[in-house]
């Protein structure tokens, strides 16, 4: 495996209740196939968990959370463990052309910034002190 390869998470098999099947047996074009699910690759990984390590040795979070679709991979950071997330570190490979496949978004649904180069776009995690409540 190489450094830009990226990290597959396979969808476990729930049975047959799902799957189609015609008269030729299973379907050539399932849904995986047709939509992969979108992720971060390591290098992508290393750089938010690079962030996130760093706010973690500080104190101010504690937990994250990934999750990967078929529009979006997200990275969401917490905390507490049992709260809303405080960012979400979004990557939609459908805005890539446009604003940036890469954005950090609040909790409320703000973003705070948005681009094409993750690194740049992760700067406004560290810059950003939160009160304790």
């Amino acid at each position: 495996m190489s450094e830009s390869d990226p990290i597959r998470f396979r969808p476990r098999e729930t049975g047959g209740l799902e799957r189609t099947h015609g008269p030729m047996g299973p379907s050539a074009g399932s849904s995986t196939r047709s939509n992969p699910i979108v992720a971060f690759n390591r290098a992508e990984l290393d750089a938010i968990l690079a962030v996130y390590a760093r706010k973690v040795a500080a104190g101010e979070w504690r937990d994250y959370a990934l999750q990967m679709g078929r529009e979006k991979a997200v990275f969401a950071i917490f905390q507490r463990t049992s709260e809303y997330p405080l960012f979400r570190v979004e990557k939609c490979p459908k805005l890539a052309r446009r604003q940036g496949a890469y954005s950090v978004v609040m909790r409320s649904g703000a973003v705070l910034k948005r681009g094409h180069d993750l690194a740049r776009v992760l700067t406004v995690c560290e810059s950003l002190k939160l009160s304790s409540r």
